[in-house]
């Protein structure tokens, strides 16, 4: 394995990652951002069709304009415009590498992926979040008829889905396969409504389409077992059966916090394990080592987003340049 020295490694390519690497650029330091997938993972997972809530100018990043010709950018337009960006900055990425082991040094860290090792003085993670679902821990969830990540409606044209969860990848996937053949649509919801935080032009569709038994929806419920041509769930009506060929489990995702720990990144004991760190500086427990993004609000990962953690790259690379 090749030895490559730098004074920051970035691990994780996405939106926030980039600006993280665009700022050392800036400064002069050299770098590295290492992703496990492809560029802006996550993003390349969302649903095909999927819009933000964000206008296009809130997700810029490096002084690179972002134009859409939709009010609210879509995945597509966030792809190719993060694409450009990196193209722009010829920012120095390594993809499909992952991360294996990391130890703490006198002078940083020591880090070996599958592919090759570095030596960095100072270590950035924003890793996210997306890569971790939610499991529902019930008989049959390891079928293969279970999908815990949604791409597109068509798969699903004629076939009797059960979507778990009431948040905006529910809502959304709900709506989509209904609307394009699904043959029955059933939402299994542990809440007693859909999700206030639903985005609002979307919340009048979801509502009406219960209304009107469209789709059907079952709050108060959880699913119990998943069998091959059906789901059993408990309900405030009793124990129901439906037939079923599909399950799309939209419960949400969590931060891998077995790589903080290794590292020796303290969690809090609070309700959402949130990270230890400075929030001035972005700096964790561990000198050297810093969080930026997603990953900074643990378990409630609606905390932060692109918009709103873009300023995590200035806060680290000026304390990196402080020291």
């Amino acid at each position: 394995m090749i030895l490559d020295k730098v004074d920051v490694l970035i691990v994780g390519a996405g939106p926030i990652g980039l600006a993280c690497g665009i700022e050392a650029e800036k400064a002069g330091l050299s770098y590295v951002i290492v992703d496990k997938g492809c560029l802006v993972n996550s993003l390349y997972n969302y649903p095909k069709n999927m819009t933000f809530f964000s206008t296009s100018d809130r997700l810029e990043i490096g002084e690179v304009p972002f134009i859409s010709h939709n009010p609210k950018p879509t995945r597509s337009e966030a792809l190719e415009y993060y694409r450009r960006v990196a193209s722009s900055w010829q920012l120095k990425t390594r993809l499909y590498e992952q991360i294996e082991e990391v130890t703490k040094t006198n002078a940083g860290f020591e880090l070996s992926s599958n592919k090759q090792k570095y030596l960095a003085s100072n270590l950035i993670i924003a890793t996210g979040f997306y890569d971790l679902p939610y499991l529902l821990d019930v008989p049959g969830e390891k079928l293969p008829k279970v999908k815990h990540y949604y791409d597109e409606p068509h798969p699903y044209y004629d076939m009797n889905v059960v979507v778990v969860g009431a948040a905006n990848s529910s809502v959304d996937v709900a709506l989509e396969v209904y609307r394009k053949g699904a043959k029955s649509v059933t939402m299994i919801v542990r809440e007693e409504e859909i999700n206030p935080r639903v985005k609002y032009w979307v919340r009048p569709d979801i509502d009406n389409r219960i209304k009107e038994g469209s789709i059907k929806a079952y709050f108060n419920s959880n699913i119990t077992r998943i069998d091959a041509h059906s789901v059993e769930a408990t309900t405030p009506e009793g124990k129901i059966k439906i037939e079923n060929d599909f399950v799309l489990a939209m419960t949400g995702y969590q931060p891998d916090f077995s790589f903080l720990e290794s590292i020796g990144i303290e969690i809090g004991k609070d309700e959402f394990m949130t990270p230890v760190y400075n929030k001035a500086t972005m700096q964790t427990n561990v000198p050297g080592a810093y969080l930026a993004g997603v990953i900074c609000g643990g378990l409630k990962t609606n905390a932060w987003f692109i918009e709103n953690s873009r300023e995590h790259a200035d806060l680290i690379i000026n304390h990196i340049n402080s020291k």
